[in-house]
């Protein structure tokens, strides 16, 4: 998809950005065009080649009917864990790293349930954070 200066994106591991503007770099002797994306939370900027944006799994914000989706998934309970802490922190990490809007809700979902029930982790707490981030 081709993004302009000003959409608002969905960064994976970083929740949403702005494309401030558009940049040609020259890498390697190879001119490509980037798309220069500034995170709504935090102060960083980041660059990304514009024909790698999917790639790297920049999404579009979601649509109404998307909204409606992700609550459903956040209403449904949670799914079977892995057992163990490690497992568990991996798959959910996994589920992050794919830019993936229903598995950032499952996440977001289990690990708030997990945290009533049973409490978190210093880490999962962290990936709970960073999931409501990326998910808001």
């Amino acid at each position: 998809m081709a993004y302009s200066v000003g959409d608002t994106v969905i960064y994976p591991h970083h929740g949403a950005a702005v494309i401030e503007r558009k940049e040609a770099r020259e890498l390697k002797g190879e001119a490509r065009e980037y798309l220069v994306l500034r995170l709504t939370y935090g102060d960083l900027t980041l660059m990304v080649p514009a024909d790698s944006c999917e790639e790297v799994g920049i999404r579009s914000v979601v649509s109404k009917k998307e909204v409606e989706q992700v609550l459903d998934v956040l209403r449904e309970p949670e799914g079977k864990a892995a057992g163990n802490w490690s497992r568990r922190f991996k798959a959910n990490y996994e589920k992050l790293r794919s830019g993936d809007i229903y598995q950032v809700a499952e996440v977001v979902r289990n690990l708030a349930t997990r945290e009533k029930d049973k409490g978190l982790s210093a880490g999962e707490k962290r990936m709970l954070t960073k999931a409501k981030q990326i998910l808001l």
